[in-house]
């Protein structure tokens, strides 16, 4: 598939320095760009007047290619959910999902185009991995939900607090540029977009080498384990990297992180109807858990499954959500339910690219930017 080009994005602070020196400008430049396109939201280089008119278009030009367009925008929940696909230059497909909170912006953004996970309740598993995303690429969901918050889209926010790596892709799989778009994130401003690390989720199905090499990375950001099962017979069907790494050894990568950083892991468990919603399984999660120390490294999150058109993988009734609940915690397992966001629209992950590349979604006449 056609790379994306190189984006003012893509580049540390330092390589922005020698880029526009590269390009026969005074260093000072990348500085003044960088407040413009990260501290004011502006991307519109022609509207630059801290620089030369004649600097312009060269610096467009070389460094702000277009690289995604928003195709189809979908809003749910009273406006406080905005769901967006995007189209790449090869014509891939992407979503991103805005979710307004009383106190707190999130953003679910994708790293990749497609996955290569393979995982058969979910519809981005289903339709194969196209590409991974560049840094650039997965920046510019951010760039545009910041700008359309700023413009009053969700009235009372004007910026993403909140960014999960639970889009589209695994970002393990993508790790350079997943890190390189953290990096973004959270370097202050005018270099980057400023944004605490405590407030960005990356998640995996369970990529045990690159979980070890994310506790290194000395960012207090947050890792959710995407488990879906306790037992290596179940997970081998629901996630199929775990014929690669177990149950155990996952668990072990995610317990690392917790012991390295000091930050919480989520423990994100889909419930499946007659699938891995029984009590027993609950209790060996609680005692597979447990058994890694009780010192808080690990919280649970139930997500009531958000089913795609025609899948065997539909929600858990309630009574057994109930249920696997209880038994959680009487063991002493904290848990929580997932709000569900989006259930009147696409709101499965890839539901919404599946529909724009299938023609079933036309354009969205509020995706204009």
């Amino acid at each position: 598939m056609k790379k994306a080009p190189l984006h003012w994005m893509d580049l540390d602070i330092d390589e922005r320095k020698n880029a526009v020196v590269e390009l026969g400008l005074p260093k000072f430049r990348a500085a003044q760009i960088s407040n413009n396109w990260f501290g004011r939201l502006n991307s519109d280089p022609d509207s630059w007047t801290d620089l030369p008119k004649e600097m312009r278009a060269k610096i467009s030009d070389k460094f702000f290619p277009n690289l995604m367009e928003p195709v189809s925008t979908q809003s749910a929940d009273g406006g406080q959910t905005v769901k967006v696909a995007w189209r790449g230059l090869d014509g891939s497909i992407v979503e991103s999902v805005l979710m307004a909170y009383p106190n707190r912006v999130t953003l679910c953004i994708s790293s990749e185009a497609g996955c290569g996970m393979g995982c058969p309740f979910c519809a981005t598993g289903q339709g194969g991995l196209q590409r991974n995303l560049s840094t650039a690429e997965i920046l510019q969901q951010l760039m545009v939900a910041n700008q359309q918050l700023e413009e009053g889209l969700i009235p009372g926010h004007n910026r993403v607090s909140n960014i999960v790596f639970m889009g589209m892709g695994e970002p393990m799989a993508n790790y350079k540029a997943v890190m390189g778009a953290i990096h973004a994130m959270t370097t202050p401003k005018p270099d980057g977009f400023g944004m605490s690390a405590r407030g960005i989720t990356v998640s995996t199905v369970g990529l045990v080498p690159k979980m070890l090499q994310l506790a290194e990375e000395g960012m207090q950001f947050n890792l959710a384990l995407s488990l879906h099962a306790p037992d290596d017979e179940l997970r081998d069907e629901l996630i199929p990297i775990n014929k690669r790494y177990g149950v155990d050894a996952t668990l072990n990568a995610a317990w690392n992180f917790a012991k390295v950083t000091g930050r919480r892991v989520s423990i994100e468990y889909a419930m499946m109807r007659d699938i891995n919603d029984q009590a027993w399984r609950a209790d060996m999660l609680a005692k597979k858990l447990h058994a890694r120390g009780d010192w808080g490294w690990f919280h649970v999150n139930l997500i009531p499954l958000n089913p795609t058109p025609g899948s065997k993988w539909t929600a858990s009734r309630k009574s057994d959500e109930k249920a696997f609940i209880e038994h959680l915690e009487r063991s002493g397992v904290p848990t929580t339910m997932r709000e569900t966001r989006g259930r009147e629209i696409d709101g499965a992950c890839g539901q919404l690219a599946a529909a724009v590349r299938e023609g079933r979604v036309q354009p969205s006449t509020q995706a204009s930017k």
